[in-house]
């Protein structure tokens, strides 16, 4: 049987973790910057220990969350959080299902925010862990940046946003994606260790049916020990 154990992220808020399927600072990063909304509906996608859906139970939840791992290890860990977590005010489904295809009673275009946290890695690319767990999320084995994309752009309403990030040589190939699905990329934000280093993540929005107008943020700066508290608010205006 996989050892996993329980991680507290807030009071009455636990994730199950495990050699297979952890979180790091990128999906807290991630979740601030989404900007979501108590009335959403939201879908997060390779969702792994659900740390996502579990984080945004800290400020103003969202109506409903729904978690899509193609791994039944992955879904079973984050039904565990939430059944060992109190604090729970969203509707909560852990789905698990290919993203490609999605699953029967998908709620397709009624979703109002999308978030993803990909494999960095194109397949073949860099060191590969061998842990089979580990090489699927972080190297496109299974789905790559296209099938996301297109997942979001079935699973969005019109006007509903796409919320990624990835290592900045992937930029590209992030926001050709996305446009390819008709999500247009509307806010950036790279993340940097210190004011003169390069920065090693960025995070990325995009608006399903949105007009072209790229927001680029101010560097965000997370140095070791840093705790990332703040939700960014999402530009409303202009939103397509």
């Amino acid at each position: 049987m996989m050892a996993f154990s329980m991680e507290q992220i807030a009071d009455g808020l636990q994730v199950c973790t495990s050699l297979s399927h952890r979180f790091g600072t990128d999906a807290v990063l991630l979740t601030a910057f989404s900007a979501y909304r108590h009335k959403d509906k939201v879908c997060d996608l390779g969702t792994g220990c659900g740390i996502i859906p579990l984080l945004m139970q800290r400020e103003a939840p969202p109506a409903e969350i729904y978690g899509v791992d193609i791994q039944p290890e992955a879904i079973a860990q984050m039904e565990k959080g939430i059944e060992e977590s109190v604090k729970i005010q969203s509707k909560m489904y852990p789905v698990c299902a290919d993203l490609k295809e999605l699953w029967d009673g998908a709620p397709l275009g009624k979703i109002d925010l999308v978030t993803c946290n990909p494999p960095y890695k194109a397949y073949r690319a860099g060191l590969e862990s061998q842990l089979t767990a580990q090489k699927i999320a972080r190297h496109e084995i299974l789905c790559n940046i296209y099938d996301v994309c297109g997942a979001a752009k079935k699973l969005l309403r019109f006007g509903g946003r796409l919320c990624v990030c990835n290592r900045p040589e992937r930029l590209a190939d992030v926001m050709e994606a996305m446009r390819q699905n008709g999500i247009e990329p509307k806010r950036l934000q790279f993340v940097s260790k210190s004011a003169d280093a390069s920065p090693w993540l960025f995070l990325l929005e995009g608006r399903s049916g949105g007009k072209p107008f790229l927001n680029v943020l101010p560097l965000q700066i997370v140095g070791e020990g840093n705790v990332v508290t703040t939700r960014l608010q999402s530009d409303e205006e202009g939103m397509l």
